[in-house]
């Protein structure tokens, strides 16, 4: 958080009094689409899998949530941002794919911080600005670059997820088959 926001200690203690922390183990469904979001999910450690399924039954990966030293870059929360923001019905369901501890916000406590403290609510515009630039980019990239491409830029970015995420799920994510994924991997 200090990387958005400078907190004294009053404020950041009234942040950290809205937290709350949970354990998730592998497998664990955390969140179901058809329910609405309520909490927003910070990761501490662990990884989790965003993902949708289709009127056939059949799923795929929206996005994969870490947090890790090891990467380039990180994606440290987890939500169904549209279901949170509108309270609506989620499209979304979370899948532990790595034991996590979490720490998670609710939507009326956020509220509660963006009406309370100048802080929270620039510390909470600046998150709604990376979820959608974040959202923003993947799309593009979906739908202008290669699968090579996308390949290439996620073995780059996050190359330990390659290990740690079933291929199924990298590939329905990068928007290509398993067999694609393999063509590519032995490829690169």
């Amino acid at each position: 958080m200090d990387k958005y926001v400078s907190l004294n200690m009053i404020e950041w203690t009234l942040f950290k009094s809205k937290l709350k922390k949970f354990q998730y183990k592998k497998g664990e469904i955390i969140h179901y689409a058809g329910d609405v979001c309520t909490k927003l999910m910070f990761i501490n450690n662990g990884i989790i899998r965003a993902y949708i399924i289709d009127e056939n039954g059949k799923d795929y990966t929206w996005n994969i949530c870490f947090n890790d030293t090891n990467s380039k870059m990180t994606n440290v929360y987890a939500v169904d941002y549209d279901s949170f923001i509108n309270q609506n019905e989620s499209k979304i369901s979370f899948e532990v794919l790595e034991d996590c501890e979490l720490l998670s916000l609710t939507y009326n406590d956020l509220q509660f911080l963006y009406n309370n403290s100048k802080k929270g609510e620039k510390f909470g515009r600046l998150m709604a600005e990376l979820a959608y630039s974040h959202t923003h980019n993947a799309a593009i990239n979906r739908l202008t670059k290669t699968a090579k491409e996308r390949f290439e830029d996620f073995r780059n970015q996050t190359p330990y997820l390659l290990d740690k995420v079933p291929q199924y799920h990298i590939a329905t994510y990068l928007g290509i088959t398993p067999q694609s994924l393999s063509r590519l991997k032995k490829e690169l």
